[in-house]
């Protein structure tokens, strides 16, 4: 059985005495005075209790996992096999059905269940046996019979409930105690209604063999339930999946309409469909609507008919934690009088409400809290679930965080004692050094590469360097550095699993959580100036007139950064102000005559890499490279370091520069992974989107008389270069931002599964850290800034890319790098160090970083707008200048218009029509009213006209004035609402649009934010002040440490608030 890489103790017929036998894996404690056998009920139904670690010395038998796998789904069966694998929790794995003396045959006539209690008895008596019966063992299960028959049959071995362990032996755990009530009265609540109910609410689904067949047949379609969160209640589709996708003729997914057609099924689940007869398909509608309520009252036709079905049976179920909001003391006493079952409301809107049984519901509406689903019958209209834990307050910072990374399923616990005796030690008492031995294996860079580094000011984490010298044939060396991360993570090591695990470092608005230990992401394998560290480098050979690539050599060195420049002073090197000399900080010790040989060197070295990027870059464009670019602005502070502006700012060149280095080199280790082990290699594959989805974005152009040919990159790029309005700018920008969201998402895939002509690489997010729309807030003790980042989109043109650059930040790039040392060992005919992936192995690691990958980009685009809520919440609309803004249309519905807010870069819905029927109607002033009346959609442009006759008629690209609010909500997340006040640009005097500067968020909220969270922080470091203060500094990075890199956030090009009204 798989545990991603866990080492098994496996025994055949071991007759050592149990305190020599070889140690395989990871071991038990040797201060337990007993080991747990937990039975295979017990941990399908208490494994969130068996996750804690006070309770240690537990056994999990190959038995019960197996059971776990087969019955509860894969999440459930990742949990286990993640908390196996945890180095903080007292757990191992016994393949009892491996080892000769422990497996017991099934019996004829025998049920299954049977036979597994008996299995994992028989294990757990010969394992007392196996430690010479020093070791009492304690089997928990809920076999009541297994109890009285095994209960007193082997002295030394107990089989008690697992309510009888807690009891007797953790009887002070209350958490436990809570949980395991919790969970028992929700099973008990579900026998009874089982046993009450008679009729059914939804039909029962099919047995799995008849969904096989009929999946293998083609009656029945397999896909992934998509509920949509704006109308919840009603619309959910069903994308198609696995050998549905190749072998149906469907080319959109299938509709499933309401919740009786959803069939019990649950946001995420895999599901099996059958589809209607034609004559029953339903549209989806096309309005824009906040929630079901509205939506239903809307009245709006829906667009076409599509593809619908209905759910017959689930295959997978991928329930998860799910945070929820009690009801309100009004709403329990509206709910009945049996106030212990209580509904529920999940924040997010995709999930239905969840019963659960408890008597606190008053004390905790007030807080957001964590529940579990145990079952959904189909004699039940809602999920039956139990409570789990409490976050924190609705509304309070550090509770919405919270809720952020549950949502998101995104653990954030500190790194272990075990992980951390992995680490390096960079003390002043004990400094690292390079190692003579690798100092025989290295190419030492130290002393003939003009080796630096170019980062946003503040940048603790370098991760690349870039050197560029000439040879002594007049040709050019290009050198792109990245920090050696694999030659401290050894694979498979205890901080290798958990980095596998994390995947990915997650960037909130306010901090980061590393995948790695900060001993090593911003110090030992931080390319730090002035100081010795490993890299892994390529170099390229190039034509000293064409900048052609003559030769290129991969390997390991040592290097030693002379510079840790920031984009700006780069940026003012390259344009010749070399003034800005006296804000480097390794020129300030220089003698004249010194500085000025250094200072003609970097500047020249800035400039020719410079000039290498922009050829680059050429040659990418004649192969149809695709540049779609996001919102640019700066971030002004105020003396008391308060935001007082934000201002669009264009990029700078040495940002491509750059960039155009790290796709060089990310392409070139691509090539060269896959050639030496072309069907275990890991790339990325962005295919082409569809071109249905760029409908839109041609007819927004054809608004503005611009033609946009979609058939390749090349004839986008070409077409969006073309599509310039000289008198508004936005208008390109706008479109280039409807590319971006045309696009279908890079992926990581293993090159053995699939063709070599599905490589291509259709576009990439490059990350430039410079200052864009995402604000990212940065709490340090005595100040708070903001950083804002752009997302630059790129559509590279090339047949094989993979991430190589950012291994501190990125697993992905860890397992190239491993695959880059082995490619180069095999050349070498040297033997390769480390297993490497199989195909089938690396093809699931890469779904895990997908998915790591893709909650990372929802838990910091939610954070994003929680902060930026924060900051509207205390105003008043009606009277804060800050809350007036500029907008531009770029969509069309039936009842509003999409606006885009350049000020903000905030995309968001704006209603024509309100909840009381009521339309927009505009005056002489231009100022507007609700009125009496209708509205009419064309093709470009809405008409709202009133009973008066009086009309008013809103184009694609008008600019208007906007108010934003906030929409607050005690459930759910709060909202920003956009809502047109004039059909008039907003006028800012003696100021150009694009170049507005009107103090934004100059905040108390600001403030108050800041005085929140150190107060947080002083109570935090009160409660761990007994923590050795080496391993606070290098376990867990949050709140205070300064960041300044966003990694492959594409959809955050804009803050697209639009997603909140059901577009």
């Amino acid at each position: 059985m798989d545990l991603g890489g866990q080492s098994l103790l496996i025994l055949d017929s071991c007759a050592q005495p149990f305190f020599t036998c070889r140690p395989d894996g990871k071991l038990l404690s040797s201060d337990v005075t007993h080991y747990v056998i937990p039975d295979w009920k017990v941990v399908q139904d208490y494994l969130e209790i068996l996750e804690f670690p006070e309770l240690k010395g537990i056994i999990f038998m190959q038995t019960a996992c197996q059971a776990v796998q087969h019955q509860r789904g894969r999440r459930q069966y990742n949990k286990l096999r993640n908390l196996l694998k945890d180095a903080r929790h007292d757990c191992i794995l016994f393949a009892n059905e491996f080892q000769q003396c422990c497996y017991l045959p099934r019996e004829g006539g025998e049920s299954m269940e049977k036979w597994q209690t008996r299995s994992i008895y028989n294990a757990a008596v010969w394992y007392y046996h196996h430690c010479q019966d020093r070791m009492p063992i304690v089997m928990v299960t809920e076999d009541e019979e297994a109890i009285q028959q095994y209960g007193s049959e082997t002295e030394g071995v107990f089989v008690i409930s697992f309510k009888n362990y807690l009891d007797n032996f953790w009887p002070d755990l209350k958490a436990a105690h809570e949980l395991c009530d919790s969970i028992l009265q929700s099973r008990r609540e579900r026998e009874n209604e089982s046993q009450e109910s008679h009729g059914k609410e939804y039909p029962e689904h099919l047995p799995l063999e008849v969904l096989e067949a009929g999946i293998k047949s083609g009656r029945y379609i397999q896909g992934i339930l998509n509920v949509n969160k704006h109308r919840a209640q009603i619309e959910a589709f069903v994308r198609l999946q696995g050998a549905s996708s190749k072998d149906s003729d469907l080319v959109s997914d299938i509709l499933i309409h309401g919740m009786k057609a959803r069939n019990r099924s649950i946001h995420g689940d895999v599901v099996v469909v059958e589809l209607l007869p034609k004559n029953e398909w339903k549209g989806r509608t096309v309005a824009l609507c906040e929630n079901d309520c509205d939506d239903k009252a809307s009245g709006e036709s829906p667009s076409e008919p599509m593809p619908t079905g209905r759910v017959v049976g689930i295959l997978q179920k991928n329930w998860r934690d799910y945070v929820v909001t009690f009801p309100s003391k009004e709403e329990v006493q509206s709910q009945g009088k049996n106030a212990q079952k209580i509904l529920v409301t999940p924040w997010d809107y995709r999930i239905p409400k969840i019963r659960i049984s408890t008597q606190q519901a008053e004390t905790l509406q007030d807080f957001r809290v964590v529940v579990r689903i145990d079952s959904w019958e189909s004699t039940s209209v809602y999920p039956n679930g139990h409570f789990v834990r409490v976050l924190g307050r609705i509304g309070d910072l550090e509770g919405e965080i919270a809720t952020i990374l549950v949502e998101n399923s995104i653990s954030v616990i500190p790194f272990s004692e075990a992980q951390m005796c992995e680490m390096p030690v960079n003390t002043q008492e004990n400094p690292w050094k390079v190692s003579p031995e690798e100092e025989q294996k290295r190419k030492d860079l130290r002393k003939s590469h003009l080796v630096f580094s170019i980062d946003p000011k503040g940048c603790e984490d370098v991760d690349d360097t870039l050197s560029v010298r000439t040879l002594n044939n007049g040709n050019l060396e290009l050198g792109v550095h990245i920090a050696d991360v694999t030659h401290f993570v050894a694979p498979n090591s205890y901080i290798d699993i958990e980095a596998r695990t994390r995947a990915t470092t997650y960037y909130l608005a306010d901090r980061r959580y590393d995948m790695l230990p900060s001993v090593l992401s911003a110090d030992l394998c931080s390319l730090l100036g002035g100081v010795d560290r490993y890299a892994v480098s390529i170099m390229w050979e190039l034509d000293k007139a064409s900048y052609e690539i003559k030769k290129v050599w991969y390997g390991r060195t040592i290097i030693r950064s002379a510079y840790k420049l920031f984009y700006e002073a780069a940026q003012e090197l390259l344009d010749g102000n070399l003034s800005v000399v006296d804000d480097i900080p390794e020129f300030k010790d220089l003698d004249e005559k010194s500085r000025q040989a250094k200072l003609e060197e970097l500047v020249w070295a800035i400039g020719k890499l410079t000039d290498i990027a922009r050829h680059v870059r050429a040659k990418r464009d004649g192969c149809g490279a695709l540049e779609l670019e996001g919102v640019e602005v700066r971030v002004q502070l105020d003396d008391k370091k308060n935001i007082h502006d934000l201002i669009p700012k264009q990029p700078l060149e040495v940002h491509e520069t750059v960039a155009e280095c790290m796709i060089l080199a990310n392409h070139w280790v691509a090539k060269k992974i896959w050639e030496s082990f072309p069907h275990q290699a890991l790339l990325r594959q962005h295919p082409p989107p569809h071109q249905e989805f760029f409908s839109e974005l041609r007819e927004c152009a054809k608004a503005k008389g611009f033609f946009i040919d979609t058939r390749s990159n090349k004839t986008l790029a070409d077409s969006l270069d073309n599509a310039n309005d000289p008198h508004d700018p936005i208008v390109n920008r706008l479109l280039r931002s409807m590319a971006t969201q045309a696009m279908s998402n890079a992926l990581y895939f293993s090159t053995g599964s699939c063709a070599e002509e599905e490589f291509h690489h259709y576009g990439e997010s490059y990350h430039i850290p410079v200052c864009g729309c995402n604000f990212v807030l940065v709490i340090l003790k005595e100040f708070l800034f903001i950083l804002i980042f752009c997302f630059l989109f790129e559509g590279l043109a090339l047949d094989k890319y993979t991430h190589f650059t950012s291994p501190i930040r990125r697993y992905s790039d860890i397992v190239v790098h491993r695959l880059l040392m082995a490619a180069i060992s095999k050349d070498k005919k040297m033997e390769i160090k480390g297993n490497l992936f199989s195909n089938k192995d690396l093809e699931e690691l890469c779904r895990h970083i997908n998915n790591r990958n893709r909650a990372a980009q929802h838990s910091q685009k939610q954070s994003t707008e929680l902060f930026q809520c924060m900051y509207f919440k205390d105003k008043d609309p009606a009277t804060e200048e800050r809350c007036i803004s500029d907008g531009v249309i770029y969509s069309i519905r039936t009842n509003g218009v999409l606006l885009f807010i350049p000020r903000f870069g905030i995309k968001g819905a704006a209603y024509l029509k309100n909840k009381d029927g009521l339309v927009i109607s505009c005056g002489p002033d231009s100022c507007s009213e609700w009125k009496p009346g209708s509205l009419q959609r064309f093709q470009n442009k809405i008409t709202s006209t009133t009973t008066d006759g009086e009309s008013v008629t809103f184009h694609l690209f008008d600019h208007v004035t906007v108010r934003i609010s906030i929409q607050a909500s005690r459930c759910h997340s709060d909202t920003i609402r956009l809502e047109i006040i004039s059909n008039k640009p907003y006028k800012i005097p003696n100021t150009e649009l694009i170049h507005q500067s009107s103090p934004l968020l100059k905040s108390e909220l600001v403030k108050e934010v800041t005085k929140s969270v150190e107060e947080a922080q002083l109570a935090q470091e009160v409660k761990v002040n007994i923590i050795q203060e080496e391993y606070q500094e290098y376990c867990q990075t949050k709140g205070t440490s300064l960041y300044t890199l966003l990694e492959e956030i594409r959809d955050l090009a804009l803050l697209d608030v639009s997603n909140n009204y059901g577009i």
